[in-house]
């Protein structure tokens, strides 16, 4: 895995990138982002969440483009396959999930501006540095070749079976809401401070542990740091992991204390480990 490009301006981006990973990993330990559950007025303004996540994602669409199209590999087959996985994931996390959210009437925003800005910074830099990457080819290593090296093929496995447990377990979640759905469980609750009603995920990977979308975030940018095989993809993997860790911990406990019925083999993120 190839390090610096020795573009000034790309390899600052990639150094920053990894600082801030630095950070995520280190704040973690002390506080979770605020949005949804964890979410707090003290930090100023929250929006609505549909609103909040289409603001935070969409640089991961926009920059990503612009910095793609700039480059002279822009159509090559490679990259193109590479572009197409970038916004198959992006398709889902910046436009359908956000508009999907489902919201009960009345409901407080719930996503902090200090989180969406923050969030356009890391999307930001983010999409400038695999778009830029994709279609600059840097270190010549996106021939057509790449695409049956085993490091693109396990790399695409473990990416597509990450996005597939993400993308289920969001259809789960999303469904609870629909009390016509007989799959939703019958337990439910107010949470203090708030209008809105949760309840007890089952099926699929909530089978197994409480946060089975924050795995299939976590496994899919595993396999995308592969499938690339350049450190852009594992400062994303860092930050990425640096977050949903420890919010998946808090979020298994806020359950446990929240619902005395909780699964009590559930665990918090890894399944029979953590």
């Amino acid at each position: 895995m190839h390090w610096y490009t020795g573009n000034t301006f790309y390899d600052t981006v990639l150094t920053a990138a990894f600082a801030f990973a630095a950070f995520v990993i280190i704040g973690g330990f002390f506080a979770q982002s605020s949005y949804g559950r964890f979410s707090t007025t003290k930090l100023g303004l929250n929006l609505n969440p549909k609103l909040g996540w289409w603001l935070m994602e969409i640089p991961a669409t926009v920059v990503f483009l612009i910095s793609y199209l700039a480059g002279p590999h822009r159509f090559d087959p490679t990259s193109l396959v590479l572009a197409a996985i970038w916004l198959l994931h992006y398709a889902n996390r910046g436009w359908f999930f956000p508009l999907a959210i489902r919201q009960a009437p009345g409901k407080r925003g719930t996503f902090n501006v200090s989180v969406i800005v923050m969030g356009m910074l890391v999307t930001s830099m983010h999409g400038y540095l695999n778009g830029t990457l994709f279609s600059h080819d840097f270190f010549g290593q996106y021939t057509t070749a790449w695409l049956t090296d085993p490091r693109f093929l396990v790399g695409l496995l473990i990416y597509l079976c990450g996005f597939a447990l993400l993308v289920n377990s969001e259809s789960i979640v999303r469904n609870l809401r629909d009390k016509k759905n007989p799959g939703a469980s019958a337990s439910g609750l107010r949470a203090s401070g708030s209008s809105a009603e949760y309840r007890i995920p089952f099926g699929g990977g909530f089978r197994f542990v409480t946060s089975p979308a924050y795995l299939g975030e976590i496994i899919a940018w595993s396999g995308f740091a592969v499938l690339t095989w350049a450190l852009p993809g594992v400062a994303i993997l860092l930050i990425t992991a640096g977050n949903l860790i420890p919010r998946a911990l808090g979020t298994h406990s806020w359950y446990q204390e929240k619902f005395p019925e909780y699964p009590t083999d559930r665990k918090a993120l890894i399944p029979y480990v953590l």
